[in-house]
């Protein structure tokens, strides 16, 4: 069965630090994120996200339009409406460089199994 979407699998660790944590979830709860950061997603062709944690470990599930242009898009989006004022906020929660570009944060993961 062919799928109309691409998927997309990163990871990303966060400060190990608990009262920050806490925070980054609150960030991230329902309706918490801010709605010019979910629009520029879905303006550039993202069509659902999903995060995870376990401990300090991020996993991002993100879902794309068939005909996505990783690169392109990540481009495409750090431009848009207050996303750097965005990756800005959420770079006291990770574990990198504060100067660091969203796509250098996340790193790409390579599937590496399907169920047939």
């Amino acid at each position: 069965m062919q799928n109309s979407f691409k998927r997309y699998c990163k990871t990303m660790e966060l400060l190990n630090k608990s009262t920050l944590i806490e925070a980054y979830k609150k960030a991230h709860a329902k309706g918490a994120a801010w709605p010019e950061i979910t629009q520029g997603m879905k303006e550039v062709g993202i069509v659902d996200m999903e995060i995870y944690l376990l401990g300090t470990k991020l996993f991002m599930i993100m879902d794309t339009v068939a005909d996505f242009d990783h690169d392109k898009a990540m481009i495409e989006l750090a431009l848009k409406p207050r996303q750097s004022e965005w990756e800005a906020h959420m770079s006291q929660f990770q574990d990198s460089a504060a100067e660091a570009t969203a796509d250098q944060k996340w790193q790409l993961m390579d599937r590496i199994y399907k169920m047939d």
